[in-house]
């Protein structure tokens, strides 16, 4: 009984009437999300706060970054903003990741690991990702920045692979499904002659730092799991000028490479999807 009773309590947050119409879809076979990733009003403050630290630490690196600095002192830029807001880096010693950031430069798909030896060059287009821990609540959000003078076409890239973060997010509302908003980001990159990187995804984030669902960026309208109100999760398209195919740098086990060379950009946000849409909470 007792057990019954906080089974019940821990749904409770949860509207009436969206958990029936849940239950409704998952009746006609859709795949919904576990009700456990719907968040509380109480979870949503702790993201919401989390996150605006983390938006902080990229507007500090933004504030930074410039020609000719390592992407070692972008790592200490953003553990020493993050310290001194009573926060914690999310990457720093996760799953053995030896840094506070990720700093992907040029063909450089994601998860770089920054390098005193590693110089910012004019003309390098270089994604800075940040995750934060605030009082045990996660966000996650990433930007490119390009420096100094950048090709027009790497530029565009750049551009594109922005534009494919904002479809994605203004596709991915209430009782749509996570398959429409892959489809939406495949087909402005791909219209634009660029490919989406296949063997990466968004996530959800909030509780942890990587939770269910997985979100891609390509695949087809009206499949994947229901989006459902109170869900926390990221978009974070990659996007390559060349082939999708990447591969994993073996020296480190981390640094995800373009397989052909050429560049690859990426753009990140975390969002709450609510009754009437979203809300993108790491701006």
């Amino acid at each position: 009984m007792k057990k019954n009773h906080h089974n019940h309590k821990k749904a409770s947050h949860i509207l009436p009437e969206i958990e029936k119409k849940i239950l409704t879809y998952k009746h006609f076979g859709y795949k919904v999300p576990p009700l456990r990733i719907i968040r509380t009003p109480e979870q949503i403050e702790g993201i919401k706060a989390s996150a605006r630290i983390n938006t902080g630490v990229l507007d500090c690196v933004a504030a930074n970054i410039k020609e000719g600095m390592s992407t070692a002192e972008i790592d200490k830029l953003v553990y020493d903003y993050t310290t001194s807001h009573n926060a914690i880096p999310a990457p720093l010693n996760y799953e053995g990741f030896p840094k506070s950031v990720c700093t992907s430069i040029n063909q450089v798909v994601c998860h770089g690991i920054p390098d005193e030896n590693e110089i910012l060059k004019n003309g390098d287009i270089i994604n800075v990702d940040v995750s934060t821990i605030y009082e045990g609540y996660f966000s996650d959000a990433s930007r490119m920045f390009m420096i100094g003078d950048v090709k027009e076409e790497w530029k565009r890239l750049v551009e594109v692979t922005k534009e494919c973060l904002e479809i994605g997010i203004a596709t991915a509302q209430p009782w749509a499904r996570l398959g429409d908003v892959g489809a939406a980001i495949q087909e402005h990159a791909e219209k634009n002659g660029y490919s989406v990187v296949r063997d990466l995804c968004g996530h959800g984030v909030g509780l942890k730092f990587h939770e269910v669902p997985n979100v891609e960026h390509f695949g087809k309208k009206g499949t994947g799991m229901l989006i459902v109100p109170g869900m926390t999760f990221t978009i974070e398209p990659m996007i390559n000028m060349g082939k999708y195919q990447v591969y994993v740098d073996e020296k480190n086990g981390w640094t995800v490479l373009t397989e052909d060379g050429l560049p690859s950009a990426q753009w990140e946000h975390t969002i709450l999807i609510t009754e009437t849409g979203n809300e993108i909470l790491t701006w």
